[in-house]
């Protein structure tokens, strides 16, 4: 079992943190930076406070790993701090494996969000048996052009500021993967939305429960082999989550990777899998088609698999919190978190 971190209440101090990629700091972005905390400020009522290195600029946190990573033991030991949200994601914090001080997080539980490369800092929490959140990032969710998506603002206060039981969560009526360029003068421009046709039952026909575990999977793959892989017991009877990031990655390689999972035995100690949405709705046919190919090849055409769900690399998006217990129904064609994420 993993820590629960306590909920954040309306006033409480969230650190802002670039563990991989540092654009939060680089002049053309700022502006983007400054949007999105001023989100949290405005709708969650959150006082944001940037670590010491995290606004130093790409190049600048790109040759100093272990500055992100100081910055990250520096917002879990801060004892004001009660939340901790990352800036973007990236593709390079495996670099901070190195700095990290398991005992720090261990120590002082809190909030932790971010999605894409944090799911390597996803997996120092879980190192240290801390619940983290598979969730929105500033730049992206909170800086949202117009205004945040009303989806994203209502999951992340479901998941990060009440204690109930999360509850099942219903796809996104609409999604958007549109880039429309990061200059200012583009703030004001919305993206196109577009219709969601909702979760799709790829295989099963059962009502499974089992802990959530998983990340972006092209980043599952810095990880394989190294400490911070989750042991054995947390693989049984867990619920997975894959999403792909905005690479659209070759269908020829997520089913290379499937079949790595699959001759770990991973697939088959789970009770289930979830597949985000695709950036794009790019490979959305392919991607289906390898999984079926490595699930027929290792004799796991029963193993239930959603796919389509709003998290990751499209918005909006709903918050995954590690170690959770969720519910795949096969039947209902729903997905459910059945228990709280917070204290």
């Amino acid at each position: 079992m993993l820590t629960k971190p306590k909920k954040l209440q309306r006033g409480d101090k969230v650190a802002t943190v670039s563990p991989s990629w540092g654009g939060a700091g680089d002049p053309g972005l700022r502006w983007r930076y400054v949007q999105g905390v001023k989100r949290l400020e405005t709708i969650f009522d959150l006082e944001v406070v940037p670590m010491p290195n995290s606004l130093k600029g790409s190049d600048y946190l790109y040759e100093n790993p272990q500055l992100r990573a100081e910055d990250l033991m520096t917002a879990f030991k801060d004892e004001s701090i009660k939340g901790i949200i990352t800036n973007i994601g990236g593709e390079d914090s495996i670099r901070l494996l190195p700095y990290i001080d398991f005992d720090v997080i261990r120590g002082n539980p809190k909030i932790f969000m971010g999605f894409s490369d944090v799911t390597i800092s996803h997996l120092f929490c879980h190192k240290a048996g801390l619940s983290s959140f598979y969730g929105p990032a500033i730049l992206t969710d909170f800086a949202e052009n117009v205004e945040m998506l009303p989806y994203t603002v209502e999951m992340v206060k479901r998941t990060l500021f009440c204690n109930d039981i999360i509850g099942e969560i219903q796809p996104a009526k609409e999604w958007t993967s549109e880039f429309i360029e990061w200059d200012e003068v583009n703030k004001d421009r919305q993206r196109t939305m577009q219709q969601n046709s909702g979760y799709e039952v790829l295989q099963g026909s059962d009502v499974v429960q089992g802990r959530l575990l998983g990340g972006c999977i092209e980043v599952l793959e810095f990880v394989k082999g190294t400490e911070i892989w989750p042991s054995e017991k947390y693989w049984d009877d867990a619920i997975l989550f894959f999403e792909t990031s905005e690479e659209k990655t070759d269908p020829e390689m997520i089913k290379y990777w499937l079949r790595n999972y699959a001759a770990q035995g991973i697939f088959q100690k789970a009770k289930g899998i979830i597949f985000a949405k695709p950036l794009d709705e790019a490979y959305y046919k392919e991607y289906k088609d390898v999984i079926y190919q490595v699930m027929k090849e290792y004799d796991l055409e029963n193993l239930p698999i959603l796919y389509n769900l709003n998290f990751g690399h499209t918005e909006p998006k709903f918050v995954l919190p590690y170690g959770a217990m969720a519910e795949i129904n096969c039947i209902t064609k729903t997905f459910s978190i059945i228990e709280n994420g917070v204290e």
